[in-house]
């Protein structure tokens, strides 16, 4: 036997513009601000977690060490050429 739970939330201190948006999201929709609230807890719930983003520190940390960019630039210079 499978029982249905249905759950009522209350969700206090939400700012006038956020209700706003939510407001004219719904009217958009066609659908009422309760629906439209549904929807979006639903697709939030059901995305999957995106991976933290890496701050650009630590992209260069993970970065392979090439030794010294100077040194690099010399090896890859063309060598001179004596035709004498």
């Amino acid at each position: 036997m499978v029982l249905s739970l249905m759950a009522q939330l209350i969700v206090r201190n939400i700012e006038r513009s956020v209700v706003l948006k939510l407001k004219r999201r719904a009217a958009k929709g066609g659908v009422s601000m309760e629906e439209e609230l549904r929807r979006v807890i639903r697709e939030s719930v059901a995305a999957t977690p995106s991976k933290p983003k890496k701050s650009f520190m630590d992209l260069v940390c993970e970065a392979p060490d090439f030794g010294d960019p100077y040194l690099l630039r010399q090896k890859d210079r063309p060598r001179e050429v004596n035709f004498d």
